[in-house]
């Protein structure tokens, strides 16, 4: 068929497509067929009605549309794989001709990837932070099993730092009790942090039935960040005894017989979890500089379209949750985004980054010819679950449902093709040391 293509810019291209009659013709027969089953003629059956019927009672002008309708998908399709283009997004199609019995023509313009030179991958050098020290890390993990594992008992002492305390709390403002400001039957362990300013100061001392009120600042609910005066009603006050690490402490808390394999084994996790971390930075700072490099060009159509989708979700996300755009700004805690407007410019900055990084790495992978198999779907799926908190079947079921296979194997794919551009690029910690980061498993892209 002849066609040709007008690039209207580095972003957008035009088709022009003209279409021999004879393309249409089983779409044709297909058209009437489904229409005599569909339309009532008296002194017809129905799939029994001639095409002239048809023809007389609808109009030969709906056959033919029923027919273009169906034909059009797999004609732009095959016209824009033959002229090497990559769409984003849907086209805008028109009909300009069309000749019954004769030809038709149509055009159809489309964002399209623009062209670009890929980089050379192994020209990109990245520093990443050093594992933490991992024998402290190994210590805290520890200290989180022994709490776990901590026995309780009432004491008729003072409350005092470790100590586990039951608390009724009421939060007021001028002398008016805020009922989401107050809770009963609060445990808390003296010293943990991660409640309200004050409260260690006050428990600390009391014996069961003490009552104090001290000023805070609120943490939660529709008076968040707004002072208050508290008043805690201490219960109940218990101390707790951590186990010893012995090797009866390994053998309650893990699968190993002594404290020296467990060591070994929390060691080798968070050695992994750290390792990982340095891979996911490697991997974000290899494409920010692979971006920065090809310089490449996006269609503002296709921004201001994820802008829209992103604001409409997060919109019913904050009316769900009875929230204002300023509440979620304040939970962000971010000091370089605290207003609309910053927050518009940050989320445009990343829908721009998604987009190229997309486009990059679909180039990528080209290039590299890279293939999605069973297996990397199998991974992925089973990497989805434990995120989420599923199982594989229930990601399996959600994929069916929602049609997103298509989506998951293009996102495997462009994961592979950063692996390989993380393998090619220089990486090291800021201590000099080299990294090897082709030896671990890489977690799902992430373009944005």
């Amino acid at each position: 068929m002849p066609s040709t293509v007008e690039k209207l810019s580095s972003t957008r291209a035009k088709l022009t497509i003209e279409v021999p009659f004879a393309e249409f013709e089983p779409a044709i027969r297909k058209a009437y067929r489904d229409l005599a089953n569909q339309v009532s003629i008296p002194g017809f059956r129905k799939g029994h009605i001639p095409p002239a019927m048809i023809d007389a009672r609808l109009g030969r002008g709906a056959v033919l549309n029923e027919a273009v309708n169906a034909v059009l998908p797999q004609i732009y399709a095959q016209t824009v794989e033959e002229h090497g283009l990559t769409p984003l997004g849907r086209p805008d199609i028109e009909m300009t001709k069309l000749e019954d019995g004769e030809i038709a023509e149509f055009s159809a313009e489309v964002d399209i990837a623009p062209d670009f030179d890929l980089p050379d991958f192994s020209a990109i050098t990245v520093t990443v932070d050093p594992p933490a020290d991992l024998d402290a890390a190994v210590d805290r993990q520890i200290e989180i099993l022994r709490e776990r594992f901590a026995e309780v008992s009432d004491t008729d002492r003072p409350a005092g730092a470790g100590d586990l305390v039951h608390l009724n709390l009421t939060g007021a403002q001028h002398g008016e009790v805020l009922p989401d400001a107050s809770a009963t039957g609060v445990t808390y362990v003296i010293g943990s942090g991660g409640m309200l300013d004050g409260l260690d100061e006050a428990v600390t001392g009391c014996h069961a039935g003490d009552v104090k009120t001290f000023a805070s600042t609120l943490v939660g609910g529709g008076h968040e960040d707004e002072p208050a005066d508290i008043t805690v009603a201490v219960t109940q006050v218990q101390e707790r005894t951590l186990p010893k690490v012995d090797d009866d402490f390994a053998q309650l808390v893990s699968q190993f017989d002594t404290v020296a394999e467990m060591k070994q084994d929390l060691r080798a996790s968070v050695e992994r979890a750290a390792r990982i971390d340095q891979l996911v930075s490697a991997r974000d700072k290899v494409l920010d500089a692979a971006l920065d490099l090809a310089g490449i060009d996006i269609p503002e159509h296709l921004v201001e379209t994820e802008l829209e989708s992103r604001t409409a979700q997060l919109n019913e996300q904050l009316r769900a949750a009875g929230l204002t755009l300023d509440d979620y700004l304040s939970r962000m805690g971010d000091p370089a985004v605290t207003n609309a407007e910053q927050f518009a410019a940050s989320t445009r900055s990343s829908v721009e980054r998604q987009i190229r990084g997309e486009i990059l790495l679909s180039r990528a992978a080209d290039e590299e010819k890279v293939s999605v198999d069973q297996e990397d779907l199998t991974n992925f799926i089973f990497q989805k679950a434990q995120e989420n908190g599923t199982t594989p079947d229930q990601e399996v079921q959600h994929m069916q449902a929602h049609n997103h296979l298509a989506e998951w194997m293009a996102q495997i794919r462009q994961s592979k093709a950063l692996d390989a551009m993380v393998a090619k690029a220089t990486v090291t910690d800021t201590q000099g040391r080299p990294v090897a980061v082709t030896t671990l498993a890489a977690p799902a892209v992430d373009a944005g």
